[in-house]
């Protein structure tokens, strides 16, 4: 197949939606398909076998990390160079209303997919008040679509409440070889957190650090127990606040981690904290899990598709005073039961593969072809 992806975010940024996109091409083209990638400029000008184009591309104001880029006509003409079978529009924006427009014009199947809930994203920026305008907008945009993809089941039931129609699940997947418990190490725990104690719990934070993450609750939790150290992997436009609310803690800013050294972050760790009440899945809690370190996080969003309370990590109502410290708590309270959750979040990892996940996406594009090919019974 020949398939175009338009999204609003790509390489060189680092995070989950990213992750999907580059594990998601590597297997297509491993499948033999040709794939063409539209996105912010900035990126590389190929991945994996796969033709990316950058278009010219402006920050965000409240999020300079999202970078929005109008449709060219020079999209239209490489997509019907490309002879694109089926266009997938990631997370649309303007970008993505372009591809929609252009799978319309064209006559192309179009896929689309929801990852990041913006609408959620808005209280945390002073701008609630426009979550039922995005969500009209985002329901006329996802309608256009043959199929719509979801990461986890709580997404689907939503969008679906909210009026959005030809959803399914697109399956998890984590890349159980890359992370591994047998890349935890002394050395790397200290070069982490810094001089500790054998016993001080070591917390770990992996993700963007933007105000929607609430990271800030974390604060209490090392206030709270005795000699815990934490260390806040990534970057993002809430940093230099965070700096400041957890001066004078034992708290650690490294910046992104990438491959083996993030890797070992997560194996090396007694706990990762994960207090985001707005995520669609939360890919890095997958990642922590293959790695064998268990985790904390909030009862919400996607989460508790990929964490069973009390077997591979721990859950709590982030509405709940200090849930997070007595989640917290109750992780390491106990070194066997501690142990065992470790042993279980390796083995709820090692079910999802980005290889399965892949091939569930090319059944779904086979589905959406096949259908285009119907033609409708004339009268």
């Amino acid at each position: 197949m020949h398939i175009a992806f338009f999204t609003e975010t790509f390489l060189p940024k680092v995070d989950g939606i990213v992750t999907r996109l580059t594990k998601t091409i590597e297997h297509l083209a491993a499948a033999g398909d040709e794939v063409l990638v539209f996105c912010p400029e900035g990126a590389p000008d190929s991945y994996c076998g796969a033709q990316v184009m950058g278009i010219p591309a402006a920050p965000l104001p409240l999020y300079p990390e999202l970078k929005l880029a109008l449709p060219r006509p020079v999209v239209a003409d490489a997509i019907d160079h490309f002879q694109a079978d089926v266009i997938h529009v990631v997370n649309p924006a303007i970008l993505g209303l372009g591809g929609i427009w252009l799978a319309k014009t064209k006559a192309i199947p179009l896929v689309a997919s929801y990852h990041t809930h913006l609408p959620k994203y808005l209280e945390h920026y002073g701008l609630g008040m426009l979550e039922p305008l995005l969500w009209e907008l985002l329901k006329a945009a996802h309608n256009q679509a043959s199929l719509n993809l979801c990461t986890s089941t709580a997404m689907v039931q939503e969008l679906s409440e909210r009026g959005i129609h030809n959803i399914d699940l697109w399956q998890r997947g984590v890349d159980t070889d890359a992370f591994h418990p047998e890349l935890a190490s002394a050395r790397r725990r200290r070069q982490l957190f810094g001089p500790h104690q054998d016993g001080d719990p070591l917390l770990l934070y992996v993700g963007r650090l933007s105000a929607e993450k609430q990271i800030e609750s974390i604060l209490p939790v090392l206030k709270a127990l005795p000699g815990s150290r934490l260390t806040l992997v990534g970057d993002g436009p809430h940093r230099q606040q965070l700096e400041k609310t957890f001066a004078g803690t034992a708290t650690r800013f490294v910046g992104y981690l990438r491959g083996e050294e993030l890797a070992g972050a997560y194996a090396s760790a007694d706990a990762f904290l994960f207090p985001s009440s707005t995520e669609t899945l939360g890919l890095v809690l997958l990642e922590a899990m293959a790695a064998g370190c268990p985790v904390v996080a909030a009862r919400r969003g996607g989460i508790p598709d990929i964490v069973t309370d009390g077997e591979n990590g721990c859950l709590y109502d982030p509405d709940q005073a200090h849930g997070l410290l007595m989640a917290t708590r109750r992780l390491l309270e106990h070194r066997e039961r501690h142990q065992q959750m470790r042993l279980a979040a390796r083995r709820e990892a090692e079910r999802w593969g980005w290889r399965a996940a892949t091939a569930q996406l090319r059944r779904y594009y086979k589905q959406v072809l096949e259908r285009s090919l119907v033609a409708p019974v004339a009268d």
